[in-house]
């Protein structure tokens, strides 16, 4: 009988590496595949993170792309993704995954991991409906629970350097902090630690914000009613102002 292929959805999180740590002492590493899907807009550092792990396990790791950056998805689908819903997930993650697994991966003879831990367990049963007919485990949902701060001292452990956007105050390693599912704090944090981060992400939701309308990746209340607010809005509202991050322009933005 071939022996089951064990495939880890590998995101450069930490809580992916751990899921990875657990399969391999369990399974082993021959058959086991680190599948990363690239969005093209992580921080470099997750690059680092995802050949050193890989690196320690003594295997490949295989990417995939669709070949667009979240904002061109949003360009092409026409519409500005959001907390509430992000196509980008979709076109730039499952589609690419699902693309290799028809390829490479039997149903029969494969299971899939995924790295969200126990303090997310509510999720699971929406992914695991969403990858069928793969088999899917959540390793990090078992015992013992690890909280982030284990997972990356675990990491450390083993002479890796966690991701730096952990250490630089954010919760998540993905989309090198600009995620459109993030709310308004991160967004707050990526203008002070990443300025020409929320730059590129505020002038590309202005671009598209000419075509759509009045569409903003965060939204706000005010008196009871819902309504977009605009990455250049959030980021005159700082106090004190901080720089025009309008490109081109240096200038301190008095607004």
């Amino acid at each position: 009988m071939t022996a089951p292929l064990h495939v880890v959805q590998y995101s450069g999180g930490i809580g992916s590496w751990a899921a990875a740590q657990r399969v391999a002492a369990t399974h082993g590493t021959d058959n086991l595949v680190l599948l990363f899907a690239d969005t093209l807009v992580e921080d470099d550092d997750l690059y680092r993170f995802l050949a050193d792990s890989a690196a320690q396990l003594g295997i490949e790791l295989v990417r995939v792309a669709d070949g667009r950056d979240p904002f061109q998805v949003f360009t092409d689908q026409r519409f500005l993704g959001n907390s509430r819903l992000a196509p980008c997930t979709a076109h730039l993650k499952q589609i690419p995954c699902r693309r290799w697994l028809d390829e490479h991966a039997d149903p029969a003879g494969a299971v899939l991991y995924v790295g969200i831990d126990w303090s997310e367990a509510d999720r699971t049963p929406a992914i695991v409906k969403g990858w069928a007919p793969w088999r899917v485990e959540f390793p990090m949902c078992d015992p013992p629970h690890l909280t982030k701060a284990q997972m990356l001292d675990w990491a450390r452990s083993l002479g890796l350097t966690p991701p730096r956007l952990y250490d630089l105050g954010f919760a998540h390693n993905n989309c090198g902090g600009a995620c459109v599912r993030a709310g308004q704090r991160q967004w707050k944090h990526l203008l002070q630690v990443f300025p020409d981060r929320y730059a590129a992400a505020e002038h590309a939701e202005a671009t598209i914000r000419t075509d759509l309308g009045d569409v903003a990746i965060l939204r706000e209340r005010r008196r009871g009613q819902s309504r977009p607010l605009t990455l250049a809005e959030l980021r005159r509202r700082q106090t004190p102002p901080l720089f025009d991050l309008t490109p081109g322009n240096d200038t301190k933005d008095a607004a």
